[in-house]
């Protein structure tokens, strides 16, 4: 398949994205790799090539691609590491009965902070404002309000392990007096 990919749709991107490719710039350079994604504004593209030694990104800016090739189809190992490519390394590791554990220590964490947390599915919400998503840590959590943000990321990160004993009256609260 080759295409004039400026003028070409979120159709064509599609059929695309995770597909070995052959990219042809204006430069009559050539680019090879994985398609991850397509930027719908730019029409730039993320290409993922695998090493023995790791990986490498390129992003290849929409305007200087002149034609697209499908090389290769994945198989289902291939699939999978394209999804999971961007993945934080601890999440792709945890089984449910683990995030829930996480989810639910995490919950009574806050509310034991005297914030209100809703729980939305697998996401907590918090005073309707910010969402944390699993694994449930202090990077897993977003929200538009930037004090929020961090203070809420603050909190969590001093949230004890629930492994370790506690003593009678701490309450984990702390005070900047």
């Amino acid at each position: 398949m080759q295409c004039d990919w400026l003028h070409s749709g979120p159709q064509l991107w599609l059929r695309c994205v995770h597909r070995q490719v052959r990219l042809r710039t204006g430069k009559q350079e050539e680019h090879r790799g994985w398609l991850l994604t397509v930027d719908p504004v730019s029409h730039s593209v993320v290409l993922l090539n695998f090493r023995e030694d790791g990986a490498s990104v390129r992003v290849v800016m929409g305007h200087a691609v002149k034609h697209v090739e499908v090389l290769q189809e994945p198989d289902q190992e291939m699939a999978e590491r394209l999804r999971s490519f961007f993945l934080p390394p601890n999440t792709l590791s945890l089984d449910p009965e683990e995030l829930l554990r996480r989810r639910l220590t995490v919950c009574r964490w806050l509310q034991k902070n005297r914030l209100p947390v809703e729980e939305d599915g697998d996401e907590l919400r918090v005073a309707g404002v910010l969402t944390i998503k699993a694994p449930y840590g202090p990077e897993d959590c977003c929200s538009s309000n930037q004090i929020i943000l961090e203070r809420i990321q603050r909190l969590v990160q001093l949230q004890p392990d629930p492994h370790l004993e506690t003593h009678p009256g701490q309450t984990g609260i702390t005070s900047s007096n």
